[in-house]
This record gives structure tokens, C-alpha cells and sequence, in this order.
């Protein structure tokens, strides 16, 4: 499935976390230094969380 990580198109596995896709974004170290991660909406999403295919999410 695909879901776009600061709007760049990520391919990841079904039932994949929100790490999964920030780490095949090459990410995972931002949110490490105290940067977080946000869905489409604003809303702060945590790192276990679960994607649909299209999600949106964004790292601040």
C-alpha cells in the first residue's frame, strides 16, 4: 500500500506501523531528536500506530 510521509509516496506492507513507514522514509532518527509525527488532521500520532492506504503524515 502507499502512504505519503511528508508527502512523498512511501510503498510499505499492510498492516505496517507508523515506524515502519518512517523508517522506508529514512525518518525515523528526526522523531528520535524529539520531532513528532502528526496525521493529515493536526492530531499527534504515535509511533505504533496503525495505516490506512493513502494515510497522510507528517513529521514536525
Amino acid at each position: 500500500m502507499t502512504v505519503y510521509v511528508n508527502d512523498r509516496p512511501v510503498h510499505i506492507v499492510r498492516a505496517m506501523s507508523v515506524r515502519h513507514a518512517l523508517l522506508a522514509a529514512g525518518l525515523l532518527k528526526q522523531v528520535g531528536t524529539g520531532r513528532k509525527v502528526y496525521d493529515e488532521w493536526g492530531n499527534e500520532i504515535g509511533l505504533d500506530g496503525a495505516l490506512a492506504d493513502q494515510a497522510r503524515i507528517y513529521v514536525r
